[in-house]
């Protein structure tokens, strides 16, 4: 499973933004004036957030195995202090076994143990590399048992139980938040619904009226440009407010701002004629 590094990410949100900054001004350059420029515009936007969506993705993924394992290295290092190794030990014989991501992690803590890094910096090393939520409250509570010495076993088996717990609650909220996430797709596939069939029916057909009878101040043009205009405001904001809600981050709704921006723009080329 690949690793997305924090430097990584930064390097393709930056290109991905300079690369859509630079299309949007040569883009300008050419086709000022001409209706085309916005979808030129729209487009690249929606592209420009695809790759950063690739990346925080995968490295969603990344921390969601790390954490995943961590119950079952805790369950490993209580089992090995039982059998008598220190708490160095029984980290080393875990590293052997497979915690998917976590296992390459292990074993880049034991080669700097083994270069001769004290055991907590390395383990302070781990939590700053893997840098997850649970990680980062586990690592100091594995330090202050590794100083207190004594039975460490007895904390890593509460541990384990608290993480899983943990996890558990964390999948059950999103389980509870996706009607919300569900109410976000029909409200704007409703609102799309209601744009085809306003423009189709009003705006079209009283464009048809002779002037003295027309009561519409907008050109279908015009009316298309508005509605063009607030689809995309629609899509962009609520798919950051899905993100929020379903997986508590704005970074993660930009998948959603994705979906939405791209059938939101098939459907006003499609459906608005």
């Amino acid at each position: 499973m690949l690793k997305i590094s924090r430097k990584q990410k930064k390097i393709v949100e930056t290109v991905s933004v300079l690369v859509g900054i630079g299309i949007i001004l040569g883009s300008c350059l050419v086709f000022w004036g001409h209706p085309f420029l916005e979808d030129v515009v729209f487009l690249t936007f929606a592209s420009v957030m695809i790759p950063i969506v690739i990346v925080e993705y995968l490295d969603y993924r990344w921390r969601k195995a790390v954490d995943q394992h961590l119950p079952d290295l805790f369950r490993s290092i209580v089992q090995a202090q039982q059998t008598g190794m220190t708490l160095p030990q029984a980290i080393e014989e875990a590293a052997k076994r497979n915690y998917g991501p976590l296992t390459v992690e292990l074993q880049k803590m034991n080669a700097q143990i083994s270069w001769g890094i004290s055991f907590e910096e390395a383990l302070r090393s781990l939590g700053r590399r893997v840098n997850t939520v649970l990680m980062q409250r586990t690592v100091p509570l594995i330090i202050e048992a590794s100083r207190s010495g004594g039975k460490v076993e007895k904390v890593f088996d509460p541990m384990g139980k608290f993480i899983q717990t943990t996890l558990l609650l964390e999948k059950e909220r999103k389980t509870q938040a996706r009607p919300y996430l569900a109410i976000i797709y029909v409200a704007f596939y409703v609102f799309l619904f209601t744009v085809v069939l306003l423009f189709n029916s009003f705006f079209v057909q009283a464009s048809e009226l002779p002037p003295a009878m027309g009561m519409v101040t907008l050109t279908p043009e015009e009316a298309k440009r508005v509605f063009f205009h607030m689809t995309a405001i629609q899509a962009f904001f609520g798919g950051l407010i899905a993100g929020k809600m379903g997986e508590g981050s704005v970074k993660a709704g930009l998948k959603h701002c994705v979906v939405l921006l791209i059938t939101g723009y098939i459907a006003l080329k499609m459906f608005l004629v």
